[in-house]
């Protein structure tokens, strides 16, 4: 029988339906795992399951009986794969399950600012609309999304997701050739020719030691058309506190945040002090979050267990 642990049922909704794996197995589930609790949980477990919760060395090889780790999420920066490697245990992780509600929140938060709803929301609420004496009022900028151009970095499944949204609304849209390259392949532009040229930037690539601050101050000096710039992509690829500097010298038009360095934000994030203003959006890491999403995430994961029992793991990164 395969001694099953879930470390962070919590990182999912309450919408999804827990199946269970096909196979005999004991299950057991908690709502969150501190570091100091691993070890404990895992005590005797073959199948660990986590989202957030890291798996170092240090505490694997306190766990002699795991023999898979399946992360319900696609990145796996939480878990030693070096480790893993070297003593045979198999990681999984999930993909795919975000191909519709990561880009449909992207162009959520690009229809939000470029039409300052935010700001006239808050207008409305502060009774400002209502002193105006006129049947509307202009106290903040409303542009098309059509005829503007869309820069993308990152060219993968959401990437290129996001670039058909975008055609569909009659976008121009390009994609960031590497920061690095000499000569950008067909169908990318130059990065410094990217950065002048975009009217919005979107992130979708991966966080790498390569991505890393991949924007910062001095390219947020390069965006010549004062571009919105959005993450739904990972903390890290953004220098925030040089990205809250561009914001207050007008080098950017304004912002949509759904991942940062700090989950949630700790009190010295640079973030805090602009969460107020009409063009600023950050939401708490939920584009990938549809119910639709979450439940395939999900069924992955149990499919994932069943088909590493009877021989054919799938998805396996190592």
């Amino acid at each position: 029988m395969q001694k099953i642990v879930f470390l962070d049922r919590g990182t999912l909704g309450p919408s999804v339906q827990v199946n269970r794996p096909r196979i005999e197995h004991q299950w057991t589930e908690y709502e969150a795992t501190s570091a100091d609790e691993v070890v404990s949980r895992l005590d005797g477990a073959q199948v660990a399951i986590t989202n957030k919760v890291p798996l170092r060395s240090r505490t694997l090889e306190l766990l002699p009986d795991l023999k898979l780790i399946v992360v319900a999420a696609t990145g796996y920066d939480v878990i030693d794969m070096d480790y893993c490697r070297a003593h045979g245990i198999t990681v999984c992780n999930v993909r795919g399950y975000a191909h519709n509600t990561v880009p449909e929140h992207t162009l959520a938060l690009i229809f939000a600012l470029r039409r300052s709803l935010v700001g006239y929301r808050q207008d409305v609420m502060a009774g400002e609309w209502q002193k105006s004496g006129q049947f509307c009022f202009f106290n903040h900028p409303i542009s098309d999304l059509a005829g503007s151009t869309l820069g993308i970095i990152g060219k993968g499944v959401l990437g290129q997701a996001v670039g058909r949204l975008g055609e569909a609304l009659g976008m121009r849209v390009q994609y960031a050739a590497f920061k690095d390259a000499t000569q950008p392949e067909p169908g990318f532009v130059a990065f410094d020719e990217f950065l002048r040229s975009s009217d919005i930037i979107s992130l979708h690539c991966p966080l790498t030691p390569q991505t890393r601050d991949l924007l910062a101050f001095d390219e947020f000096r390069q965006m010549e058309r004062k571009p919105l710039l959005i993450n739904t992509g990972r903390g890290g690829l953004v220098n925030e506190a040089d990205c809250v500097r561009a914001l207050d010298e007008g080098l950017i038009s304004g912002i949509g945040f759904d991942c940062l360095t700090s989950e949630p934000m700790n009190d010295e994030h640079p973030f805090h002090a602009i969460l107020a203003r009409p063009n600023v959006i950050v939401t708490p890491h939920v584009a990938w979050a549809s119910a639709e999403a979450m439940q395939t995430l999900w069924d992955q994961v149990v499919s994932h267990i069943d088909n590493y029992v009877a021989g054919s793991p799938t998805n396996v990164l190592n």
